[in-house]
């Protein structure tokens, strides 16, 4: 069958990666090809819209049972995902279902793509969210592959500035904060790096199931700063944002013991840094809902 990456796809590896993007994207086709050979897959469906650096195919092993098998580019950490899943074992994430690992590919139980929290109220898909996070900050294998909050955020913040006079003041608060969040901790947890409510889908083994990890490891208050900001368009839409989001702060941290300041601090340099990304891609309307959320921390 042709393996046609859906168009969120191709827009989200060319922003991301681009140096790479398009070369993997003309061989997409036939690495699919070749995974589904080499593991006797049968083959239902592309998941469309599907992910934003993967493509996910959804698939049949040779018993019957359904299963997920996810393409991804070098440059897109799978590797990373693979050492994080296994590590995790199925605990609060998607379970592994191949323990070897080649040319990018991840083969998952199948979850229910097109339910996540977001379809919850906001109330109750926080409380599942802490829930889920909760079970995922555990200690990484010696010897793990994973790079450190202050090695990623490093590299991130190095991009930041460049960014132009008309963010300068909420970059220069976001990089202070950085910089004494880095300083001023020692916790080395194994961290899910992007989770927020659109990364926890319903399974049958779980009700819950974490997915579409960038794992790295340091501290909690890291890990929970995106979800902060998750709805963050019907946050601005209110004339109690700014209010409502500091209470949020506030309930997330006490609620998994996370320091406040500490969560207040990432979640001021994710959101900035976010964007600047946003912006540098032409996506303006994201880049002032996140500027716009920024300012109010």
């Amino acid at each position: 069958m042709l393996f046609e990456p859906p168009q969120r796809l191709v827009r989200a590896l060319g922003e991301a990666y681009p140096d790479v993007a398009a070369d993997w994207l003309g061989q997409l086709p036939e690495l699919a090809e070749e995974a589904v050979a080499r593991r006797k897959l049968s083959v239902e469906r592309v998941q469309n819209p599907g992910g934003r650096s993967s493509l996910v195919v959804l698939v049949r092993q040779q018993d019957g049972t359904p299963a997920a098998l996810k393409i991804a580019p070098e440059a897109a950490g799978p590797a990373a995902e693979h050492a994080a899943l296994a590590h995790w074992n199925g605990w609060g994430a998607v379970q592994l279902l191949d323990g070897g690992y080649g040319a990018g590919e991840l083969l998952l139980e199948r979850l229910h793509s097109e339910v996540s929290l977001r379809s919850l109220p906001e109330a109750k898909a926080l409380l599942e969210a802490a829930g889920i996070v909760r079970r995922l900050w555990i200690e990484p294998a010696p010897g793990h592959p994973f790079e450190t909050v202050a090695e990623r955020t490093a590299r991130q913040a190095a991009a930041m500035r460049s960014a132009g006079p008309a963010f300068a003041p909420l970059v220069e608060a976001a990089l202070a904060a950085r910089d004494e969040l880095t300083a001023s901790t020692d916790e080395l947890l194994l961290l899910h790096g992007n989770f927020r409510q659109g990364k926890v889908l319903a399974g049958d083994r779980a009700p819950w199931l974490a997915v579409g990890p960038e794992p790295l490891v340091g501290d909690r208050a890291y890990d929970l700063a995106r979800l902060v900001r998750d709805r963050v368009e019907d946050l601005v839409a209110t004339a109690t944002g700014a209010s409502g989001t500091r209470r949020r702060v506030n309930k997330l941290a006490d609620s998994l013991d996370v320091d406040r300041a500490r969560l207040h601090g990432w979640t001021l340099f994710r959101a900035v840094e976010s964007g600047v990304r946003a912006s540098a891609a032409g996506r303006h309307q994201d880049a002032e809902l996140l500027l716009e959320f920024a300012g109010w921390l």
